[in-house]
């Protein structure tokens, strides 16, 4: 099974949709023990850092989350999902994240242009031979909305980027965990890839 994780936050159910279109084995669910024996995990995310921490401390999940990364099962971030992958963020200092990778979420930087970031970007694949990228165009584009954006301490877990007033990570992946800043679920085809893939590897 496929644990959709719901702690209060996301678009959870346009999420599901997307994956229930390559599978019936999806749920969105905040069962511990459901989570505990899924094959697969995605963690999805919207709105800002520190609520999605304090919802996610809150669900009483994150020993289960981080146990579950550790034994190697495979895990998705989206969105706010991505970033919660990371120490902190500037949006919200007091807010730890889950540290799985190191680094920080740093605001935009895009003098003269509007952030948030907002619609459809192209993005350039870092990491080509990366399993969610499978079968994907050369220069895709897909849909983002948000201020923030993760700046990693080790720039080989970004498996793309994006050009918006400067580079910004598109997505990062090492071992079983992956992550995009992007909305797959919003992207069209490409972005039902990105699922297809996941759901399959």
């Amino acid at each position: 099974m496929i644990a959709v994780i719901d702690y209060g936050v996301g678009n959870l159910f346009s999420v599901e949709k997307a994956f229930a279109q390559f599978t019936d084995d999806v749920k969105v669910t905040s069962d511990k023990a459901e989570i505990e024996s899924a094959e697969k995990m995605v963690l999805p995310g919207v709105g800002e850092f520190g609520a999605c921490m304090k919802n996610l401390e809150a669900s009483g999940l994150i020993p289960t989350i981080m146990e579950r990364i550790s034994a190697g099962v495979p895990l998705l971030g989206i969105c706010v999902g991505l970033q919660v992958l990371f120490e902190g963020s500037e949006e919200s200092p007091n807010a730890k994240g889950l540290g799985v990778f190191k680094g920080m979420v740093k605001r935009i930087n895009a003098p003269g242009l509007k952030v948030p970031h907002m619609g459809w970007n192209s993005v350039e694949f870092a990491q080509k031979d990366l399993c969610l990228f499978k079968d994907e165009p050369e220069v895709p584009y897909f849909y983002f909305v948000h201020s923030y954006h993760a700046v990693p301490e080790d720039s080989s877990i970004v498996a793309a980027t994006t050009e918006y007033g400067e580079k910004l990570t598109a997505a990062v992946a090492k071992d079983n965990v992956m992550a995009t800043q992007f909305h797959p679920e919003k992207s069209g085809d490409v972005g039902l890839l990105i699922i297809k893939n996941f759901i399959e590897s």
